[in-house]
């Protein structure tokens, strides 16, 4: 049982992030600068955004790895289609039909089927990209053209001297905690999470709720989509294939939601996001190979992780909840 005034791993990690922020500061010239706050903050949003798609689903006591690969493709289908001429209004409600429809379907498989979520989701993830790439997407990389273009300005725009997608993840974490915090449906997500059984038994509806998260982690997702190819112009659909779900991944784990479920909030995904920002800055402008940046990330979640088990010590019954 966790005791009142421990530290938990949301705090760690939050006290990890400051204390980068003051190492930075006195050893990288121009780091605290606002340029340089504005584009650590800009390049993290998109990875925040998908890290809320990714927490509720695991508060949810699932994992969704066709996350990113469902990005890609259905994002990369919408700009084909509109550089082919088609409103952009009708491509964006097609992708977003298509995103949807895969979302739940993962939903189903995981509740209905009962197959576990991480093999029904990665296997769904590898089905998505082929199925993309032979029959939905011509070329490799889908560019930013036609009536798309007019979606530029979410991704390159700015907003009272603030990048919009900074303000777009505000608005998605604020629409996630209103979620979990307000809904009903959001509270019997945490409960079905935290206790699948119980929730089956006080009569909740647990396998559409099941259904549920997978729908909402599609929709987060295809947002996150549309910044990024906004971003950049372009969505390369090779992202389906990169290790980039990982880091999601990693973002959520970090911040303090259990695998085990019916744990944590969007104040986590922040949190998790913000330390990762913070290093990755850090990271980058003192030229460190991607190489060891991937050593660095993984030794600071082994310590978070570490940190939180000898600080705030589980039960067995807790233990064993979260065994995989």
């Amino acid at each position: 049982m966790r005791l009142s005034g421990k530290l938990g791993q949301e705090q760690i990690v939050f006290a990890l992030a400051v204390l980068l922020c003051l190492v930075f500061s006195v050893t990288l010239p121009g780091f605290l600068t606002g340029n340089n706050i504005l584009n650590l903050l800009r390049s993290v949003s998109i990875l925040g955004i998908l890290g809320i798609a990714m927490g509720i689903v695991v508060i949810g006591r699932g994992i969704d790895l066709s996350l990113v690969s469902l990005m890609a493709i259905s994002v990369g289908w919408m700009l084909n289609m509109a550089g082919s001429g088609m409103p952009l209004p009708m491509a964006l409600m097609l992708a977003l039909g298509f995103s949807l429809l895969v979302g739940a379907i993962n939903g189903w498989l995981v509740a209905y089927a009962e197959i576990p979520a991480i093999f029904a989701t990665l296997a769904m993830g590898t089905l998505i990209y082929g199925f993309g790439r032979y029959f939905l997407i011509d070329l490799e990389v889908a560019y930013l053209q036609g009536s798309a273009e007019v979606l530029s300005w979410i991704g390159q725009g700015s907003l009272l001297g603030v990048p919009v997608p900074i303000y777009a993840f505000a608005l998605i974490c604020a629409l996630g905690h209103l979620f979990l915090r307000y809904a009903v449906a959001g509270r019997y997500l945490r409960a079905v999470g935290d206790n699948l059984a119980a929730a089956r038994i006080t009569g909740l509806p647990a396998r559409p709720v099941i259904v549920q998260q997978y729908v909402i982690s599609a929709l987060i997702g295809f947002c996150a989509g549309i910044v990024t190819a906004a971003a950049v112009s372009s969505m390369n659909t090779r992202l389906a294939l990169s290790t980039y779900v990982y880091d999601v991944i990693l973002v959520v784990v970090l911040g303090g939601i259990g695998l085990s479920g019916g744990r944590g909030g969007i104040r986590n995904v922040i949190v998790g996001t913000l330390l990762i920002g913070v290093l990755l800055n850090g990271m980058t402008i003192l030229n460190i190979q991607y190489t060891l940046q991937s050593v660095i990330k993984g030794s600071l979640l082994l310590l978070a992780i570490v940190a939180d088990s000898l600080l705030n010590p589980r039960d067995e019954q807790t233990a064993q909840q979260g065994d995989i």
